[in-house]
């Protein structure tokens, strides 16, 4: 049994760490969202990005499409209806390893 347990160890994934989302800028509709992550190519990567209201409805997602292993950190924008009435987005990033993080950004639209 003593022999087996090393094995169990090395079959076990890894996870990485989830994007860290650097910036947030909202104007005229259209959301600029900076993020970092140790992109390392196909493997693992940040591949998404997205708009929520505080209960989690999902406003708009901005899929990325490919690693940006030489380009950190790096924004990408993406237009995104707001409701009226709306003050306070979360934005909340994912990676092709994690999915979608736990943790929200708080940004202030008005």
């Amino acid at each position: 049994m003593n022999r087996l347990l090393p094995l169990l160890f090395l079959a076990t994934p890894a996870f990485a760490d989830a994007p860290v989302i650097e910036d947030v800028t909202y104007s005229n509709g259209r959301f600029n969202v900076t993020l970092s992550h140790g992109d390392t190519g196909w493997d693992d990567y940040a591949d998404g990005w997205r708009v929520e209201l505080a209960d989690g409805t999902v406003l708009g997602t901005r899929t990325l499409a490919h690693p940006h292993v030489d380009e950190q950190p790096f924004t990408r924008s993406s237009n995104i209806a707001v409701p009226a009435g709306v003050d306070v987005v979360y934005v909340r990033a994912s990676d092709s390893v994690g999915g979608w993080a736990t943790r929200t950004e708080r940004f202030s639209i008005r």
